[in-house]
C-alpha cells in the first residue's frame, strides 16, 4: 500500500454482517405435555426450564429447513448470488449419507450462473454448525479468499422416541453472512477448543431419526468440556487483553451464550464459569459475591459434576450475573427448543434482541458450543462501535423473530404424538407423498412435495406476501423506523 510502512495481512473486523433465523411454524406447550405425558407437574418447565417447543410435520426437512433460510438472508439484504463464494453447512440431521444438502441449496444459485462456491457438509453432533463457522472465517483469512463473502447454514430437527427426552426437541436454521467490516467482529487469537472421544449421544441407527442417549454422561461431557474450553480461553484471552491477569471472565466480559439442549443446563454452565472463576481467586470476598461458598473453596471440577449442594449454592450465588448476562440469550431456546446445530446461534440473536442495538455497542460476547462425542469450543465476538448501515441492517432483520413467534400454531400433544408417529413411520420411505398441511407455513417457506421412487426430494415454497408495488410486505415496526432514521439500511450489503 503507497505509503504505508507495514501492510496488513488481515482482512479487517471479519465476522458477522447479517442473520436468518428460521424455526417451524407450529409448536407443542411444554405445560400440556407434561400432563400428556403424566410427568410431574413442573418437571419440564421448571426443571428443565422450557416453554414451547417447536416442531416440524412431515413437510419438512432439513433441506427445506435450509432452502429457507438461505434465500430468506438472501431477500431481506438484497444480495446478489454471485456474491456468496463459500457456502458450508453444518447439521447431524441426515436423510442422505452421500448427497449433501448444500448440494441441495445449489438449486437456489442456479439462475445466477455462479456455481463456483466452496464448502460442503460439516457433521458432529451440535458442534457442526461451528466448525462451518471457523471454516468460513478461516478461508476469508487466507490465501484462498477471493474477496467475497462466505455464508455458514446450521439446521437441524431434534426428535426423541416417547419418554422423558422427547421434551428436549426442537427444530429451526439460522444463517449467518460472514465477511469483513462486520458488525458483529470475532475475536482473533482466543479460540480455544477441546474434543475427546465419548458415547454421550450418537446415531447408529441408519433408519431412525432417533439417536442413543446417555443423559448422565452427556451433562458431565458437556460440564467437562466447558471447563476445559474456560481454562484454554482465559488463557489467550490474558494474552490479548480481554482479561487482565487479577480480573475473572464473567467481569471481563458483557455477555455469554451457550449451547442450549435445555434451559436448565444454561443456567448451571454460567454457575460453572462462575466455579472456575471462584477457584482461581487468591482471596475471594466471602462477604459479598462468594458469601456462603466458604465450604466449597477446595471444592476439584472432577468431583463437582453432580455435587447437588454445590450446584445450588453456586446457582443462588450467580443468579443476578446470569439473569443479566445469559438469561437474555435464551428466547428462542425456551420458546422453540433445542435446534441443535443452530442453538448456540439462536441464542446469540436472543441476545441481540434483548435490548436496542444503541445498548449494545461496543459488548463482547463469549460463546460456548458443544457437540456430542464430543467436539467443543470457547469463541468470542464484540459488536462494533461503527453504526453505519450495516450495523442497523443487522438488526432491523432480526426484528421479526418476536413476531414470527407469537404468530405460529400451537398444536395439541395428542396431534403432536401424532405428527411423530408420522415421522416415525414415513423415516426414510419412498416413494412418499407428504400430508401434513402448508397453510399455516410462514410466507417463504420452503417443503416438501415428493419422494419419488428413487428417493428423489422436490420442494416448493410458500408464496411471499406481495405489496401492490411487488415489494415483499413488512409488518414490522421497528422496519419502519428503521426505514426513517437509516434509509440506507434497505441497501444491499
Amino acid at each position: 500500500m503507497p505509503g504505508s510502512d507495514k501492510i496488513d495481512p488481515w482482512p479487517t473486523d471479519v465476522g458477522v454482517i447479517a442473520m436468518e433465523v428460521y424455526f417451524p411454524s407450529q409448536y407443542v406447550d411444554q405445560a400440556e405435555l407434561e400432563v400428556f405425558d403424566n410427568a410431574s407437574t413442573g418437571k419440564y418447565t421448571i426443571g428443565l426450564g422450557q416453554s414451547k417447543m417447536g416442531f416440524c410435520s412431515d413437510r419438512e426437512d432439513i433441506n427445506s429447513l435450509c432452502l429457507t433460510v438461505v434465500q430468506k438472508l438472501i431477500e431481506k439484504n438484497h444480495i446478489s448470488y454471485n456474491d456468496i463464494g463459500r457456502l458450508e453447512v453444518g447439521t447431524e440431521t441426515i436423510i442422505d449419507k452421500s448427497k449433501s444438502t448444500k448440494t441441495v441449496l445449489m438449486q437456489l444459485f442456479e439462475s445466477s450462473g455462479n456455481h463456483s462456491i466452496e464448502g460442503i457438509d460439516t457433521t458432529n453432533a451440535c458442534f457442526g454448525g461451528t466448525s462451518a463457522l471457523f471454516n468460513a472465517i478461516n478461508w476469508i483469512e487466507s490465501s484462498s479468499w477471493d474477496g467475497r463473502y462466505a455464508m455458514v447454514v446450521a439446521g437441524d430437527i431434534a426428535v426423541y422416541s416417547t419418554g422423558n427426552a422427547r421434551c428436549t426437541g426442537g427444530a429451526g436454521a439460522v444463517a449467518l453472512l460472514i465477511g469483513k467490516d462486520a458488525p458483529l467482529v470475532f475475536d482473533r487469537g482466543v479460540r480455544s477448543i477441546h474434543m475427546q472421544h465419548a458415547y454421550d449421544f450418537y446415531k447408529p441407527n441408519m433408519d431412525s431419526e432417533y439417536p442413543v442417549v446417555d443423559g448422565k454422561l452427556s451433562v458431565k461431557c458437556y460440564l467437562h468440556a466447558l471447563d476445559k474450553c474456560y481454562q484454554g480461553y482465559r488463557e489467550k484471552a490474558k494474552l490479548t487483553g480481554i482479561i487482565k491477569e487479577d480480573s475473572g471472565l464473567i467481569d471481563s466480559v458483557d455477555a455469554f451464550v451457550f449451547h442450549s439442549p435445555f434451559c436448565k443446563l444454561v443456567q448451571k454452565s454460567f454457575a460453572r464459569i462462575f466455579l472456575n472463576d471462584f477457584l482461581r481467586e487468591s482471596s475471594p470476598d466471602f462477604f459479598g459475591r462468594y458469601a456462603g461458598l466458604e465450604s466449597f473453596r477446595d471444592l476439584k471440577l472432577e468431583d463437582s459434576y453432580f455435587d447437588r449442594d454445590a450446584e445450588k449454592a453456586l446457582m443462588a450465588a450467580s443468579n443476578s450475573m446470569f439473569t443479566t448476562k445469559t438469561k437474555p440469550s435464551l428466547l428462542l431456546a425456551n420458546q422453540v427448543g433445542n435446534m441443535y446445530t443452530p442453538s448456540v446461534y439462536g441464542g446469540l440473536a436472543s441476545y441481540l434482541l434483548s435490548a436496542s442495538p444503541s445498548e449494545l455497542v461496543g459488548h463482547r460476547v463469549v460463546l460456548f458450543s458443544y457437540g456430542s462425542g464430543l467436539a467443543s469450543a470457547m469463541f468470542s465476538l464484540r459488536i462494533t462501535k461503527d453504526l453505519g448501515p450495516k450495523f442497523y441492517k443487522l438488526f432491523e432483520n432480526l426484528s421479526n423473530i418476536n413476531q414470527d413467534l407469537q404468530n405460529r400454531v400451537k398444536v395439541s400433544p395428542e396431534e403432536f404424538d401424532k405428527t411423530m408417529i408420522l415421522r416415525e413411520e414415513t423415516h426414510n420411505k419412498a416413494p412418499y407423498s407428504p400430508v401434513g398441511s402448508t397453510d399455516g407455513m410462514c410466507p417463504g417457506s420452503w417443503y416438501l412435495t415428493e419422494v419419488d421412487s428413487m428417493y428423489r426430494r422436490k420442494y416448493d415454497r410458500v408464496p411471499l406476501v406481495q405489496l401492490p408495488n411487488g415489494n415483499v410486505k413488512e409488518t414490522t415496526s421497528f422496519h419502519q423506523i428503521a426505514t426513517e432514521q437509516w434509509p440506507d439500511s434497505r441497501a444491499g450489503l
